[in-house]
């Protein structure tokens, strides 16, 4: 950690990654492990929230935020269910070779409306639970049962990259994997798979799609949206490590998101469209709630301002709604520009009335009925916001979760078929 950091800026991030990670303790389901995707009574559990879950319980054991005992009673409980729960083409059915559908009913696990996360999570949580005791060999069991069953060939549906997904009821999604997104955790993985392993054609055709760009000066992978940015890195270290891509321009993955992280704030500075609260303490433009009613949009003299949209800088969309939790999730990244705008979001008591830290998303162009300096904000916490923070700041202070990664060995099999090298590896 840089020592410049003053001990009440430590504090409060140290405030933040705890409250961050309550989410976690509180919107589960103990008996199965499941995460709600929103702290709304009605909402489903999302997998993704899951598989941040098991990667924030050893975060958890560390810091003190939990026992060992609970990290272990609350993870087994979780890959229990996801071994045992039923599996096939059936409509209500939990997944399907090997991969699970995004939203599950959070007391029967069962179908509601394929994830890299989950995984993920299962893997840290084999990496981390190392001990020689029953449960935490079950662990390492569960985890490594789950990742050999998913099924990578499958999921390619006769096709270089991978689908979006499937559905019992129309087979493959007609969209695939292509694009710098936040699939880079997605093909490593897959590549890493010792029962069904993607073949490195198909990383090959994933970054065939990438897009170059020099925008404000600076030269990176283009994505908008911040969390593309941000996914990947949670569990894999890309310092120093490089593909044939980034070889051939002189980059890395982390390098790339810190250029993305900075193009947002140039962006927030710049503030093209005039929305209120801009400037360089105060950015962050991402996948997030809006003001506007949900699907839809409102329309406020000749703006118009959306529900939940993946909002991105500098090309947009953009309607004046900041989501904190992108820009504290950059710690790692650039923390000389983060570290400032998270006091500037302390500052503007973004803390207020919130569980969980900082509000999801704001928008100050919009006036709040009580009359609060930051304008709207959003009343939901999402989950896979919240691990993010929790996560990312660990990763800033300790490396913890980069340490841990780099032992598994499907993480580093699956880097080298991608043609990986240099740094840690």
């Amino acid at each position: 950690m840089d020592a410049s950091t003053d001990n009440s800026l430590k504090a409060l991030f140290s405030d933040i990654q705890r409250l961050s990670f309550d989410y976690f303790l509180k919107e589960a389901n103990p008996a199965n492990g499941l995460i709600a995707d929103r702290n709304t009574k009605s909402s489903p559990a999302s997998i993704a929230a899951v598989g941040l879950a098991l990667s924030a319980y050893p975060v958890g054991v560390e810091r003190g935020f939990m026992t060992r005992a609970a990290a272990v009673g609350r993870t087994l409980a979780t890959l229990r269910f996801f071994w045992n729960a039923p599996h096939g083409p059936e409509p209500d059915a939990t997944g399907y070779k090997g991969f699970y559908y995004h939203f599950l009913d959070m007391q029967t696990g069962r179908r509601v409306w394929n994830t890299a996360l989950l995984l993920a999570g299962a893997l840290a949580a084999g990496a981390y639970f190392g001990q020689d005791d029953e449960s935490e060999l079950e662990i390492r069991r569960l985890a490594d049962g789950l990742y050999r069953r998913a099924d990578w060939r499958w999921a390619q549906n006769g096709g270089a990259t991978i689908t979006h997904g499937w559905q019992p009821e129309k087979g493959f999604l007609r969209y695939r994997w292509l694009g710098y997104d936040e699939a880079l955790i997605l093909y490593m993985l897959g590549l890493g798979s010792r029962t069904f392993p993607l073949p490195p054609e198909s990383y090959a055709a994933w970054l065939s799609s990438y897009k170059w760009k020099r925008i404000y000066g600076r030269k990176l992978v283009y994505a908008g949206p911040l969390f593309i940015h941000q996914m990947s890195h949670i569990w894999i270290d890309f310092r120093g490590i490089r593909d044939a891509f980034m070889r051939n321009h002189g980059s890395d993955y982390f390098e790339n998101s810190r250029q993305a992280t900075y193009l947002q704030r140039d962006y927030a500075i710049r503030n093209p469209k005039g929305f209120s609260g801009y400037g360089e303490n105060c950015w962050g433009f991402t996948a997030s709630d809006g003001p506007g009613p949900t699907k839809r949009h409102m329309t406020i003299g000749d703006r118009r301002f959306f529900g939940y949209l993946a909002r991105a800088a500098p090309f947009g969309p953009d309607d004046g709604t900041v989501s904190p939790w992108a820009a504290i999730t950059s710690l790692p990244f650039a923390p000389e520009i983060v570290l400032p705008a998270l006091s500037h979001f302390h500052e503007i008591d973004l803390q207020a009335g919130n569980p969980y830290g900082f509000t999801a998303s704001f928008n100050p162009t919009i006036a709040a009925a009580d009359g609060r300096a930051c304008g709207w904000v959003s009343p939901d916490h999402i989950g896979i916001n919240q691990g993010p923070i929790a996560l990312m700041i660990e990763n800033y202070r300790s490396d913890f979760l980069w340490r841990l990664m780099r032992g598994v060995p499907a993480i580093a099999t699956g880097l080298h078929r991608a043609g990986f090298s240099g740094g840690w590896l």
